[in-house]
């Protein structure tokens, strides 16, 4: 039976599953803690900055050497029900080394709290970061949105914000109902409204700074198809963009060019926050 476009309901959960599809999965994410443990080893005047009252209502910012930088706030990937902050600490790496400070923050998973759950605690954070930026030593006003994955969503998601000065989504899921009727609602739970709502494809902001659209060439036709899909509404709606595909790269890999300083995608940011 046909549940999404021309797929049946087998064929919708292999199209949306990136651990399947790409078989080093495992071995990314073990070297991402690795190497996120290390560099919480070496910074780690400011972890676990509180920024709401859930348990994973935490954020870890790392600092630039540089008194009034522009901050990155970003949003782990792990379809809104897997993972933690804690891995992806080495996606500072990459902003660090172009002047960024770079915050990493948690979010509780479904199905502990609902998709608008997820999203009104991460607009929690983003305006907790804007109020103590000051005293880490950013500037309130050069205050950038990031995520991968379910974090490149959540990242589009506060793009109406007016606290936020650039947005990068990387491998982003923009329209949430294939997500509805595939595998991995058994545990998001959502709604065909919950996922409407919260999908950015169809909430589109009046206005909205720049955002950076991006995904690997190699990755799932889903997942390229919906940033594609989205980059379009978001130049119809008359809104700044660049769309960056990446080449040679998976769902994973495409994460490094952010993480490593000169990676195409830390390169990018830079270039929008120097705009």
């Amino acid at each position: 039976m046909i549940v999404y476009r021309s797929m049946d309901r087998q064929t919708l959960d292999a199209a949306y599953n990136n651990s399947a599809a790409v078989a080093e999965s495992d071995r990314y994410l073990a070297d991402w803690l690795h190497r996120s443990e290390a560099l919480r080893n070496r910074m780690p005047d400011h972890l676990n900055l509180i920024y709401g009252d859930a348990l994973r209502a935490r954020l870890d910012f790392f600092a630039t050497n540089r008194t009034g930088a522009a901050t990155l706030l970003f949003f782990h990937g792990g379809y809104w029900q897997r993972n933690a902050k804690e891995g992806f600490s080495f996606v500072a790496e990459g902003p660090l080394a172009h002047g960024f400070h770079v915050a990493v923050a948690g979010y509780t998973l479904a199905p502990e709290t609902p998709m608008d759950g997820i999203v009104r605690e991460v607009r929690t954070a983003l305006r907790w970061l804007h109020e103590q930026v000051a005293t880490l030593g950013g500037d309130p006003g050069r205050l950038y949105v990031g995520g991968w994955s379910a974090g490149g969503h959540l990242a589009a998601m506060l793009m109406d914000e007016p606290l936020v000065a650039g947005g990068l989504a990387i491998s982003g899921l923009f329209d949430l109902e294939p997500i509805r009727l595939c595998y991995l609602n058994e545990k998001l739970g959502l709604d065909p409204e919950e996922a409407r709502r919260n999908s950015p494809l169809v909430n589109l902001p009046a206005r909205a700074a720049k955002l950076i659209i991006a995904y690997g060439s190699d990755e799932l036709p889903e997942l390229k198809r919906q940033s594609n899909e989205f980059a379009a509404a978001w130049s119809a709606r008359g809104l700044p963009r660049n769309m960056i595909e990446v080449p040679d790269c998976h769902h994973y890999a495409v994460l490094e060019q952010l993480a490593q300083p000169d990676g195409l995608l830390a390169k990018a940011l830079a270039a929008v926050a120097a705009d």
